[in-house]
């Protein structure tokens, strides 16, 4: 019987992957960089972003809402990038981390940071 770490995909598999991931990351981070002006907190960016605003108080408080909101949506999916590189650089990508049975590839090709496979992650979803 083999263990999950001899069950993970291999490096040579998991190349495609990680330039997925790796592009996706980039993509993120100029997400953010542009959403807050630079890199600065989101916070700060937000101030800075509304401090001059003409419009009424309710409009600019929707707005920064929405801009936070956008903020913690891109740092979130930021995050669970960077937990999948460290995943193949860890030897475990590919393995559902509930069940340990290998990811579908399929699935890794849609959504490469997935964590979990697809029937983990409806049981994730269902508890939540």
């Amino acid at each position: 019987m083999s263990s999950p770490m001899t069950s993970s995909l291999t490096s040579a598999i998991t190349a495609p992957f990680k330039d997925l991931l790796l592009a996706r990351r980039a993509s993120l981070q100029s997400q953010l960089a542009t959403l807050r002006g630079g890199p600065v907190g989101r916070v700060e960016a937000s101030a800075e972003h509304f401090a001059a605003v003409q419009d009424s108080p309710s409009q600019t408080s929707t707005e920064r809402e929405l801009e936070l909101a956008l903020d913690d949506r891109e740092s979130a999916e930021l995050n669970q990038v960077e937990e999948a590189l460290q995943r193949i650089e860890a030897g475990t990508y590919g393995l559902c981390a509930d069940c340990q049975v290998p990811i579908a590839p399929a699935r890794l090709q849609a959504a490469p940071e997935a964590l979990r496979c697809v029937h983990c992650q409806e049981k994730f979803e269902h508890k939540a």
